[in-house]
């Protein structure tokens, strides 16, 4: 599939409440088989579509969602128009109840419209539904304050999440219907050919690349992703880990599909996005000179991806921020950054 040969690593028995570290700590994605099994949701998905729907309509308190809905044939891909400068689908506020009615109205045809709710927080929107359909993730042991996993449902009929990355870890699980992943390592992102930054679906840069019917002569080095990609197969009750910064594409099969995710950061809260760095070296730094464009790799190499940390040469108390941060230095840091920017 996808000409892509190799599948991610499998591990069976593991329980809901107890995920080993070395998953949740590691750098390949590994697909959980079974781990979510013993979900009601799932139960109720195995009875069929309408059971699950009017599971989930049990839980959900009325408050309005983002709703995507795209024609029959975008064939469920969330993507762009013909010039990448507009979205294929349109984003409106509404019911999850409304929503479910229209999918269900689309049961048995061939061809409909796509609809989909992407990333709904869980509780805001079905209070109670996580005290019977749930994870268990336990941080690593540290004294840094860290920001509680963030657990999140994706709703719909058949779809496809074109392929992107996220900055936090991720353990999704397949709960209604199946569903297909396309992965691949963060160092293959120029062979996947990234999207506008401006306008995305979901607010994540996504590959041009159609997977599906990928166009060779447009994207010759996706031969090269393909080569390194993995892909994944999940059924009801199945999961899968996806490590930061890995690029995924997600494919609902079935009729009707749900999905729950956690996503994750291992790191201090008061650390800011690196999405955010990266912006302000677009502004600051890439459209400058070749040699100014070269020293500031050197200092970038020097303070932020060196092994040994910058500073180490100097005594302690004179080390600032060249020390790792904590959340006081954090702020100034902060602050400093901020002073800069509205100069």
């Amino acid at each position: 599939m996808f000409g892509i040969t190799q599948t991610c690593t499998e591990v069976s028995g593991i329980r809901a409440d107890d995920i080993p570290d070395w998953i949740t700590r590691g750098n390949e994605p590994v697909i959980l088989r079974g781990l979510v099994k013993h979900w009601p949701l799932v139960a109720h998905g195995h009875s069929g579509p309408v059971a699950a729907m009017d599971y989930l309509r049990s839980f959900y308190n009325g408050r309005p969602t983002m709703i995507y809905q795209g024609a029959s044939d975008i064939n469920g891909r969330y993507f762009y128009n013909d010039n990448a400068t507009a979205l294929n689908y349109t984003s409106t506020r509404g019911s999850v109840t409304d929503m479910l009615e229209q999918v269900a109205r689309t049961l048995g045809k061939t061809s409909c419209p796509s609809l989909y709710i992407a990333s709904n927080q869980i509780d805001t929107h079905f209070p109670g539904l996580r005290d019977y359909n749930d994870i268990t993730l336990t941080p690593a042991t540290t004294t840094k304050p860290l920001a509680p996993p963030l657990a999140s449902i994706w709703i719909g009929n058949r779809s496809l999440a074109s392929c992107h990355f996220d900055t936090l870890y991720n353990i999704a699980c397949c709960a209604v219907g199946h569903r297909r992943l396309a992965l691949f390592p963060p160092d293959q992102i120029a062979n996947l050919y990234p999207g506008p930054l401006e306008t995305t679906p979901g607010g994540q840069v996504i590959s041009m690349v159609d997977f599906h019917q990928p166009d060779y002569t447009r994207y010759p080095r996706f031969r090269q992703a393909q080569a390194a990609g993995k892909l994944a197969e999940l059924a009801p009750g199945d999961a899968i880990f996806i490590p930061t910064m890995w690029w995924h594409q997600v494919e609902g099969l079935a009729p009707f599909n749900v999905l729950i995710n956690y996503w994750w950061n291992p790191s201090a809260r008061y650390l800011d996005n690196g999405m955010s760095a990266l912006m302000h070296a677009m502004l600051a730094i890439r459209d400058k000179t070749g040699p100014e464009k070269a020293a500031f790799k050197a200092l970038f190499d020097y303070y932020i991806f060196n092994d040994e940390p910058a500073g180490s040469h100097l005594p302690e108390e004179a080390r600032g921020m060249l020390s790792e941060l904590d959340e006081a230095t954090a702020r100034q840091l902060r602050a400093m950054l901020v002073n800069q920017l509205n100069r």
